[in-house]
């Protein structure tokens, strides 16, 4: 069975997210090696993508959609 166009959408944008989240997570470390202001503006954006993803799955939640992490 196939998500309906708007699920599918969805589900796309969400790995979209978690795309972003992981590359956002290995420039932390990335930045690390820069300093600790380097490392904590890194954090945030981490945090902020993190969020967006997290936002992005309960919609989902919410439309019945079951994700397979």
């Amino acid at each position: 069975m196939s998500p309906s166009p708007e699920h599918a959408d969805l589900i796309a944008s969400y790995q979209k997210l978690v795309a972003e989240v992981n590359k956002k997570t290995d420039l932390v470390r990335v930045a690390s090696l820069k300093g600790p202001q380097a490392m904590r503006a890194a954090m945030a954006t981490a945090e902020k993508a993190e969020r967006r993803r997290d936002v992005m799955a309960s919609k989902l939640a919410a439309l019945g959609v079951v994700l397979g992490d």
